[in-house]
């Protein structure tokens, strides 16, 4: 099946403008924008035909261009990522079978994660999305946590059913979790990976549908897909000794790069 991976990106940021510019160092102190280090991770994943960003800024368009990436305009009416894809996949031509979005602020994602959430998709011919989730160890469960309680939005929880499909996303801590769990542990509490493969009647559909109640209050705009009553798979994934972390807040930066030095990742 064809395969176009899309990167949407936008400047105006309501909760940390000019986000996809902010620059990271790799382990070599070399410093990269992060959109250009969510670029890169994308190149890395195989039995994929295209690799766009789309964005509506100059800024990151030339930005973008600069470090070798193919750009697609798209228009500032995008409300979110998913409508910003859907765009950007009718200005592709609208051919690709999969389409995956690799957000603009997750340049920690392995390969592995695009890879096995695609061939989970595949696999899965009543899915219409298909999304991938951690286990969250006991470190990353309390880091959540200690964004709560500091007023912090940090990482997205998903909780789904037996047969692996959405039951509900959060930026919360769910399941409610009533004891203290140690950093090398495993928990019953998924972290939410912001990538999602989509079939492209599905994401077509998308940005025809009406910004519902769940999605305007919890921010995330899986949820227009389980509000329009659509099936969301999630793809379990491992982390192989991975430490993946997403850029929500300026206090991520740092944490970020501890963890590239840590990986050793360039």
């Amino acid at each position: 099946m064809s395969v176009a991976i899309i990167i949407p990106a936008r400047y105006a940021s309501s909760r940390y403008p000019g986000k996809p510019l902010v620059s990271l160092k790799g382990a070599d102190g070399t410093a990269r924008t992060l959109i250009e280090r969510s670029w890169r991770a994308a190149k890395e994943v195989q039995g994929v035909d295209r690799i766009v960003v789309a964005t509506d800024d100059m800024r990151i368009a030339d930005a973008s261009e600069a470090f070798g990436a193919e750009v697609v305009m798209t228009s500032e009416a995008c409300r979110n990522g998913t409508e910003r894809c859907a765009e950007a996949h009718d200005t592709l031509g609208g051919d690709f079978e999969i389409i995956v979005n690799l957000q603009g602020d997750a340049p920690l994602t392995p390969p592995w994660f695009l890879e096995d959430l695609i061939s989970g998709l595949q696999d899965a011919p009543d899915a219409d999305i298909a999304t991938p989730v951690l286990r969250c160890d006991g470190a990353t469960l309390n880091s959540f946590l200690e964004d709560r309680k500091a007023g912090r939005v940090g990482g997205t929880t998903a909780v789904f059913d037996a047969d692996r499909q959405a039951l509900y996303f959060s930026k919360e801590v769910v399941p409610f979790i009533s004891q203290n769990y140690a950093d090398d542990s495993e928990t019953p509490v998924y972290h939410h990976v912001g990538v999602y493969a989509y079939r492209a009647d599905a994401l077509a559909a998308y940005a025809s549908w009406p910004e519902g109640p769940l999605e305007l209050l919890e921010g995330l705009e899986q949820l227009r897909f389980l509000e329009q009553g659509r099936s969301i798979l999630c793809v379990e994934v491992a982390a192989r000794g991975r430490q993946f972390w997403e850029l929500n807040n300026p206090e991520d930066v740092p944490r970020i790069e501890a963890m590239m030095l840590r990986m050793q990742m360039r």
